[in-house]
């Protein structure tokens, strides 16, 4: 059986994503406080939309409406016994989009934190964690996903869950964290704790990296990051478009389009094979990505100099391996962002 994300993995050297699913879904009318997920059933052709936006665009692949999926994100809206339908649904539109595309297009369904602090700081077991992700990978697998997109983890506990339940579910994945404390995730995770990570699942990601965080400068240096590690698995960045201020009581992401084209060239110079946007990325912003990837060649991997001078100052002086940088003791409970 086909599955266009292995032949896209394949067949090129370099894959160009999506960008934000929330920037995108408000853009639409979606409003504060809302399941997006709820638009798999109430707003389908939005949703199409939305995933046919970044086609159009040309990205190679696009994630799912189902970032927040699980059953325990979606009790917060009285939802938690939908899991299936919308997991479904999202993944069956996604589905209709791609197979009418005029070329190979790869959908991945996201799935997203379950908004729960893991034992033994939390309450949530490894046990029901695996159960959640099992649940929303089977009806992800039901829609037709072509791979599984795990996002926006901090806690090592719950990657572990999710490499687990998406084993049950006999399904290839792919892994990324979001490093946005002064280079490691909330959950004190460094580059070099994942890429090692990654490496000891019995059914390992196909990819990993890292998403959403802080701005485009910090990104690249935690992908190089990983690069250090020596890993041979695919790396993946899906970074922010810019940095986030707010203007007018609403987020706004201050990345032009242009930026985010000089950012998909270093994320690609600096060794990753998997290039997108997260919060506030949109399809003009994609356009530029798929252009600069198009007609730039390759470089040599970028000074953390040379990404300060393209893309801006970092928003921390180190990238959290440095000796005595915060090994995760003073743990905070995230809740779990959406791709904004």
């Amino acid at each position: 059986m086909s599955n266009s994300f292995l032949d896209l993995m394949e067949s090129r050297d370099v894959l160009l994503a999506d960008g934000a699913t929330g920037t995108n879904l408000f853009n639409m009318g979606l409003q504060s406080g809302d399941a997006p997920e709820l638009w798999n059933t109430d707003e389908p052709e939005k949703i199409k939309a939305l995933y046919k936006g970044s086609v159009d665009a040309g990205s190679d692949l696009f994630l799912t409406n189902s970032f927040g999926g699980t059953a325990a994100r979606l009790k917060l809206h009285d939802a938690q016994g939908r899991v299936r339908e919308l997991n479904r649904v999202a993944a069956e539109l996604g589905r209709e989009v791609a197979d009418t595309a005029e070329r190979k297009i790869a959908v991945a369904g996201s799935v997203g934190p379950t908004g729960e602090i893991m034992q033994p700081v939390g309450e949530m077991s490894h046990a029901l964690a695996v159960e959640m992700f099992h649940e929303q990978a089977d009806a992800l697998k039901e829609g037709g996903v072509d791979v599984l997109w795990l996002e926006t983890i901090s806690a090592p506990e719950e990657f572990a869950a999710a490499a687990e339940a998406f084993k049950l579910a006999d399904m290839p994945w792919c892994g990324t964290m979001s490093f946005d404390t002064a280079g490691r995730t909330m959950m004190g995770v460094t580059s070099a704790d994942l890429a090692k990570l990654v490496e000891g699942y019995e059914q390992p990601p196909l990819a990993f990296g890292a998403n959403c965080g802080t701005g485009a400068s910090d990104i690249l240096r935690t992908v190089l990051g990983f690069a250090a590690q020596g890993t041979e698995r695919p790396i993946i960045s899906k970074g922010n478009a810019g940095i986030p201020k707010y203007v007018d009581g609403h987020i706004h992401y201050d990345g032009t389009p242009e930026l985010m084209g000089e950012y998909a060239v270093l994320a690609r110079d600096s060794g990753a094979k998997i290039i997108g946007g997260c919060c506030g990325t949109m399809p003009d912003h994609l356009r530029k990505m798929r252009e600069a990837l198009d007609t730039r060649p390759r470089g040599e991997r970028p000074t953390l100099e040379r990404i300060v001078e393209v893309l801006g100052p970092f928003t921390s002086a180190n990238d959290g391996t440095e000796e005595g940088a915060n090994d995760g003791s003073e743990r905070r409970n995230r809740r779990g962002r959406r791709r904004s």
